[in-house]
């Protein structure tokens, strides 16, 4: 359904996005944030899902710009390959991958006519919190165990737009005193807490939790029919 397209940001950088189209005009704009195993056929299947739904999905390569062409898998060194490229990505001089976000919201908003709302896993659930509180052009975000976004750090951001986030009890990577604290600090944001693991939502992965999937799937849904409307 979807295909790459090249996007330029404010820069002049340019980089690939996986661009989705609905097969009648878009009833709203979603961009989908990887997590850190790049552009893969599990982020382009998202993408083409919310196509099928009537949203245009744009799935921006947020590793670009400091390796092309990323496509990995969830093996151990997967993992640790995109360790690696997500420190290499956050140590970049700000403001780091943030424009290619905001060409990809831009790009949306020009190709659809319509609201944009994001959407990110892991990593992309992170990059979606800060979009949500530092980019223009959106109208509701919903990180998936965005891993960080609990740090103080994080949690000082405010939010600009509407904001529901995921997150997996038995999550190792982002404990649940964390998510609490995150909780407390932004009463706005609508959060949810599932019995699962990281990685909940991708079913190509041992973690992956069709209860919780569908759950958040959901609620996700009806969160961009009422903000992107």
């Amino acid at each position: 359904m979807g295909q790459f397209v090249d996007l330029t940001s404010g820069d002049g950088f340019v980089f690939p996005a996986w661009v989705a189209r609905p097969d009648v005009a878009p009833r709203g704009a979603v961009v989908v944030l990887q997590e850190i195993f790049g552009v893969n056929s599990h982020i382009r299947a998202i993408a083409d899902r919310f196509a099928a739904r009537g949203y245009l999905a744009v799935a921006p390569s947020t590793f670009h710009r400091v390796k092309p062409g990323v496509e990995l898998g969830y093996t151990a060194d997967d993992m640790q390959a995109g360790m690696g490229l997500k420190a290499a990505v956050e140590a970049l001089p700000a403001p780091g991958v943030m424009p290619d976000i905001q060409a990809a919201i831009d790009h949306a908003a020009e190709q659809s006519g319509r609201k944009v709302g994001i959407v990110g896993f892991c990593w992309g659930g992170l990059l979606t919190w800060r979009a949500a509180c530092e980019l223009q052009g959106l109208s509701a975000a919903v990180p998936y165990y965005g891993g960080g976004v609990t740090t103080p750090e994080e949690i000082a951001r405010q939010p600009r737009v509407p904001v529901l986030a995921h997150f997996g009890e038995r999550d190792h990577w982002i404990p649940l005193d964390g998510v609490q604290a995150f909780s407390r600090a932004h009463p706005g944001v609508e959060v949810h807490v599932y019995a699962a693991d990281h990685g909940f939502n991708c079913d190509q992965r041992g973690s992956y939790d069709e209860t919780a999937a569908m759950a958040a799937r959901d609620r996700t849904l009806a969160f961009f029919d009422k903000h992107l409307a």
